[in-house]
């Protein structure tokens, strides 16, 4: 089965609609961590903000699922508008402290690879990057996000 690649518009931390080509079968970061191009305390990292971006509810809802496990807490009626949770706006405040945490011209590359799928070519391009300068950046901005949520 080849990679399948969406077009969407997504909500950047800023609140601004961004637009970004994901593949829908496969994180970006378990793409890069599984060829070696992303330590395994960099892939956690990446993983722990997403997973605070997706628990704040801040992550739109779209067909990827990259983990099997199902929702937390069961099915919510039908058209019934959620209320942010103490848990939702606890993840929120991590989520938006690590952005922090990354930094002013590194945090673009990690919303748009951790949380919104992007892959790094693509978000390299929507950057208007030179090719391979996002690895490099990325991988500064895992750094700081890992010391943030003191992965080892």
């Amino acid at each position: 089965m080849g990679m399948q690649y969406v077009e969407q518009m997504i909500e950047d931390p800023a609140g601004r609609e961004q637009r970004v080509v994901v593949n829908i079968g496969e994180s970006p970061l378990a793409w890069l961590h599984a060829r070696g191009h992303l330590s395994e305390r960099h892939y956690r990292a990446g993983e722990l903000l997403r997973a605070d971006w997706e628990k704040a509810g801040m992550a739109a809802q779209v067909t990827m699922r990259w983990d099997a496990a199902p929702p937390q807490g069961g099915r919510r009626g039908a058209g019934r508008p959620a209320d942010p949770t103490m848990r939702q706006l606890a993840a929120r405040d991590r989520f938006h402290a690590a952005i922090a945490a990354a930094g002013p011209g590194l945090s673009d590359i990690l919303w748009r690879v951790a949380c919104a799928g992007e892959g790094l070519v693509a978000a390299e391009r929507a950057l208007g990057w030179p090719s391979r300068a996002g690895k490099l950046v990325l991988t500064l901005a895992l750094d700081r996000v890992a010391d943030w949520y003191r992965v080892g």
